[in-house]
């Protein structure tokens, strides 16, 4: 059966020869961009197009139609290649129309030559765009699947290259539409015999470091984590560039996931490896969970349509016909949702499996606190690679918990939200309840960063005007692990902070005028933590606009700021708070509905990092880490 692909939604393949047919309500132009597994396309050899129809594994067809066949063979690309995109472009001419939306929407299926289709995908949604992604096939596991992506771009096809890291994208769109000729009615591609393979072509791709894959507005947005490795499946014959002329060559059989490896990921630590595979599971996470609530809109838009079809129609409102036409529209509703939900559960069983490996190989920094790695803890001889803040998981699978992890050192502020905003379950208690727990939930998020960074590499500052934190702080204090102590008092907030100031400008002096051995020898290099308690109380005007100072220059000198605070309290300031509170990372003491995704639109609920009940692993994290920065002298 042939699966009918929404926005987002993959499938695997049965066989890596492939023939994509492409039928268009005017002519288009084909391609297919080569990508390696950071997802970067690394020059225009890496795109096949009508001025260069045929690359190792790929063949588009030469010149613009409104029908195409391209032909694939996914064991013939070169071993760098791990997805391959097909484009569409629609020509800017006078007599073309303005974008994909003034035309029929394309129809793309894919199946195996000279066969019947496996998946197909109409491209539907579109406005003024000229230039679309339609397709993607890439590696996942060893195994290769094929995604529905329908991103276009209003920008055209230079729009689409840039996007994808090409160099002279504007000089090369113009010579690919320049190669595509006249506008012909139809022009088919590579022929669909089976025993036909697409020829060797050379080229010498550059190798380039890429970092994460650029965002540009309006561009396209993939949730395939660059960096996330994938084995290549085993050669099971001789690529189709080297057989003979007339010898079919098999595919490779079909297999299932490859069993998940803790540290499969790009990377030159196991740490950096972990921190790439937490997040391409977070990613994928979010891409399956988008394509199935994309499946879920169709189906309903389906039915609604299929119904007010049949209804428009008095004669059908009532009697057998509009009963019949109600169960028939309501039965492909269910069949269509019953089919997205099979594939949701298929890649979330795949992500569970790979999460019940990867979490318990995760260095403490990573690790939740119920982690074993936590009873023999001692401070790392390098600064970690990242930080875990929390987990996060969407409501069609809420027993998925994904770790939340951000680079190290923090490019920005991290805010406990003491207010009533922060989570539903905050109704059940009071102002001071709510404020505790904050204070609980940041202590936690300190202790972790003193014990991420090597002994005497990370010290605290505590900020508690009023002195209401103090029991909360206690251990802190006990452990003494603090530069000094708690700060109380309108004069101690003023003390602190023109202490971290002062640091501030002292270390960007010195590295704008490139003397940092000009600093003071007393300066301690180590990296500072600022934790605020209950803030406004204790802030006067000037000390507002001090920690408004440090919280925008203090991270790129290694001054980091841990904010307990309620917005409300802080309303009194007005808009002048607004860019204050934006540039923090604002999460919450109780589990919260509020992490917003701004690409496919996804609420993560996040979860606090909760230390178990009766555990004393935060007293005796504290412990280790006073000792050893007592055997060091810090």
């Amino acid at each position: 059966m042939t699966a009918e692909l929404v926005r987002g939604q993959n499938h695997p393949l049965p066989s890596t020869r492939l023939e994509v047919r492409v039928s268009a309500g005017s002519p288009v132009v084909a391609g297919a961009a080569l990508a390696d597994e950071r997802g970067t396309v690394r020059g225009a050899e890496w795109i096949a197009h009508p001025g260069e129809p045929r690359l190792p594994g790929v063949e588009v067809p030469r010149r613009a139609a409104t029908e195409h066949r391209l032909a694939l063979d996914l064991d013939a690309l070169p071993g760098e290649v791990h997805r391959v995109t097909v484009l569409l472009v629609l020509p800017r001419t006078s007599g073309s129309a303005a974008g994909f939306g003034a035309v029929a929407a394309p129809f793309v299926a894919v199946g195996e030559p000279g066969g019947a289709p496996i998946a197909d995908f109409t491209l539907t949604g579109l406005d003024t765009e000229s230039a679309v992604a339609v397709l993607e096939f890439y590696r996942r596991a060893g195994a290769w699947k094929v995604r529905a992506v329908g991103q276009g771009y209003d920008s055209g096809l230079a729009g689409m290259l840039a996007d994808q890291g090409v160099s002279g994208a504007d000089a090369l769109a113009a010579s690919i539409m320049a190669a595509a000729g006249p506008l012909v009615p139809a022009q088919p591609g590579p022929s669909a015999d089976p025993s036909r393979s697409t020829a060797p072509a050379t080229s010498s791709a550059e190798s380039v470091t890429a970092a994460h894959a650029r965002t540009v507005t309006g561009g396209r947005i993939d949730y395939a984590h660059p960096r996330r490795r994938v084995t290549a499946p085993a050669a099971t014959a001789p690529p189709a560039a080297t057989a003979p002329p007339g010898t079919p060559v098999p595919s490779a059989p079909p297999s299932g996931p490859a069993a998940p490896v803790a540290g499969d990921a790009p990377g030159d630590s196991l740490d950096e490896r972990l921190y790439n595979q937490v997040w391409g599971m977070f990613e994928d996470l979010a891409r399956c969970v988008a394509a199935y609530r994309g499946a879920v809109d169709f189906a309903e838009s389906r039915r609604e349509q299929e119904l007010d079809g049949v209804l428009s129609d008095p004669r059908n409102r009532i009697g057998g016909a509009g009963d019949a036409a109600r169960a028939e529209a309501r039965a492909k509703h269910d069949e269509l949702i019953a089919r997205a939900r099979e594939v949701l559960d298929r890649d979330l069983a795949q992500l569970a499996a790979e999460s019940d490996v990867v979490e318990p190989a995760l260095p403490a920094a990573f690790a939740g606190w119920d982690s074993p790695v936590w009873h023999a803890h001692r401070a790392p001889a390098g600064p970690p690679w990242a930080l875990r803040l929390g987990d996060v998981h969407l409501p069609e699978a809420p027993e998925l918990r994904v770790p939340l992890l951000v680079r190290l050192p923090l490019e920005r502020g991290l805010w406990i939200d003491a207010g009533r905003s922060a989570s539903a379950a905050d109704g059940l208690l009071d102002g001071a309840e709510l404020k505790h727990l904050a204070l609980e939930s940041a202590l936690t998020h300190a202790v972790r960063l003193l014990a991420a960074y090597p002994a005497g590499e990370m010290a605290v500052h505590v900020i508690d005007p009023a002195g209401a934190g103090a029991a909360s702080l206690a251990p802190l204090v006990g452990a003494g692990v603090l530069a000094g102590p708690p700060a109380v008092g309108a004069a101690g907030v003023t003390a602190v902070l023109d202490r971290l100031t002062q640091r501030v400008d002292l270390v960007q002096m010195a590295l704008r005028a490139g003397a940092a051995d000009a600093l003071p020898p007393d300066l301690d290099p180590a990296g500072q933590l600022l934790v605020v308690n209950d803030f406004p109380h204790g802030f006067d005007d000037r000390a507002v606009t001090r920690l408004r100072y440090l919280a925008d220059e203090g991270p790129s000198v290694g001054v980091h700021l841990l904010l307990v605070a309620d917005q409300e309290e802080a309303s009194a300031y007005g808009p002048l708070l607004a860019p204050f509170w934006r540039g923090l990372l604002r999460l919450t003491p109780l589990a919260g509905d509020h992490l917003a995704d701004p690409w496919v639109r996804h609420v993560w609920t996040y979860e606090p990092p909760r230390v178990p009940r009766g555990s004393r692993v935060l007293e005796q994290v504290l412990a280790t880490v006073a000792r050893e920065r007592r055997a060091r002298g810090r």
